[in-house]
């Protein structure tokens, strides 16, 4: 695409509204319209933002050459598969879809358009993951806590698929073997759903994953630590910090331990993710996180949630 791109989010509550937030000051980007079946909030954030309002995803579906789609999980096929079936590329919020089935009709209309459609994994754009990812190589032993309090938004998915699957995503995208054994404990506290939960996974190549999150912690914590021969890697996604400590060996001595932190230019990680789908729609290319690549992590989340 050479002209500026029409672009509609769908969807303005909680984190939909930042999405307009940030496309409404991209450069080459219309932000057109925002979507909401609340018409008082569709009308605020449009107000805000310098754009239509409507409580109809159909009524901009031949506004726009791209939507962002932050509704509810269990409306994103009905909602996304129009769009992707009239040629507009689509970005959905994580999880894709409220299962696998539902998934893979988004997928595979995808596919069989030729439209782009991407998975809003928003912390694969953290910086600080950025800067990890490449440092991170045949890990043993992985260690991730994602805690924070309880959330004021909607919570029509429990733990394992509202916060967890970040982290099943971020395992998937440095760990290059399958899966073979999942062991899960949930339990539900304050929500007929599971908040708190923690999975041990083994991976086909020796190496283990504990994980665990939570939405009813007094604490936020948000960090992964990877340990690999040799070497030790920390990622705090909150702070946007990495550290990293390497055993180097001496001439007839014992081998010292040399690292730090690690220089990360801190950003916005949704700011990255948009524009990462701007640039993909522009140029045709894969988004950073496809929707296949969120098919696999709802597939894995779904294991995690059946092995409780």
């Amino acid at each position: 695409m050479t002209g500026r791109l029409r672009v509609a989010v769908i969807g303005v509550g909680h984190l939909g509204q930042h999405h307009a937030r940030l496309l409404s000051t991209m450069d080459g980007v219309d932000l057109v319209a925002v979507v909401d079946r609340e018409p008082t909030r569709a009308k605020a954030i449009a107000e805000k933002y310098g754009t239509a309002a409507f409580t109809e995803a159909s009524d901009v579906i031949d506004r726009v050459d791209a939507v962002s789609v932050a509704t509810p999980t269990v409306t994103h096929v009905e909602v996304a598969l129009p769009f992707i079936e009239a040629g507009v590329a689509a970005l959905v919020e994580k999880p894709l879809a409220a299962g696998l089935d539902e998934a893979d009709r988004l997928v595979d209309a995808a596919a069989g358009r030729g439209v782009l459609l991407a998975t809003g994994h928003t912390e694969r754009f953290n910086p600080a993951v950025a800067v990890a990812l490449p440092l991170v190589s045949g890990p043993r032993f992985i260690e991730i806590h994602r805690l924070g309090a309880f959330p004021e938004r909607s919570l029509d998915i429990d733990v394992i698929f509202d916060l967890m699957i970040h982290d099943l995503d971020v395992l998937l995208a440095t760990v290059a073997s399958p899966v073979v054994s999942i062991e899960a404990v949930g339990v539900n506290v304050l929500t007929p759903r599971i908040d708190i939960a923690n999975a041990r996974l083994r991976f086909e190549s020796g190496c283990i994953a504990n994980v665990t999150a939570s939405r009813i912690s007094r604490d936020r914590v948000r960090r992964a630590r990877f340990f690999q021969k040799d070497s030790y890697v920390s990622v705090d996604y909150a702070a946007q910090e990495v550290e990293v400590y390497s055993l180097v060996p001496q001439n007839g001595g014992r081998p010292v331990i040399h690292g730090g932190r690690v220089e990360v230019a801190t950003d916005e990680p949704l700011r990255r993710e948009l524009s990462d789908f701007v640039e993909a729609v522009r140029t045709g290319r894969p988004a950073g996180v496809t929707g296949r690549d969120g098919r696999m992590a709802l597939s894995l989340a779904t294991r995690v949630a059946e092995a409780m």
